[in-house]
């Protein structure tokens, strides 16, 4: 499959790779930041990163916008509205909502990786209102059901 991709303001964001597989099994290609300067996170602060580049995800998909584990682990960095959703119809800046869940300021930089995007099939489906639904063991068991 072919995703259209299109750099933003090329001359600004040349030296921004586009988004890409760090490894032949990865199932996310890795996103950079195409913020102009250092952007720095205080505790509990959120911002909408730039990637410098827009998407087409053919009708049927979604692309998913994912924390990477690195980040998350040694900063406390996550993707607020994880995962993100861009749609087949959206056309504009795909922008990482980076937020600093750490008590330190951290520190992002023009080109770091910051997220992962994900590729993934879309189940068209349409609503059936029904009386009742099918009974199952668990019923309404929710939160915390299991003893976990």
């Amino acid at each position: 499959m072919n995703i259209l991709i299109h750099r933003l303001e090329p001359e600004k964001t040349g030296d921004i790779p586009l988004p890409q597989a760090m490894s032949a099994g990865s199932a996310g290609f890795d996103v950079f930041a195409a913020v102009e300067k250092e952007l720095i996170l205080s505790p509990g602060e959120t911002a909408a990163v730039p990637t410098g580049f827009a998407i087409a995800v053919p009708e049927g998909y979604e692309a998913q916008i994912r924390p990477r584990s690195g980040l998350a682990l040694n900063h406390n960095i996550g993707i607020l509205n994880s995962p993100g959703t861009i749609d087949s119809d959206y056309r504009g800046e795909v922008r990482i909502i980076i937020t600093n869940f750490s008590n330190r300021p951290f520190s992002l930089r023009r080109g770091e990786r910051i997220a992962q995007l994900v590729v993934c099939p879309v189940i068209k489906f349409q609503w059936k209102e029904v009386d009742s639904l099918p009974q199952t063991d668990r019923a309404e068991g929710g939160f915390g059901h299991t003893g976990v």
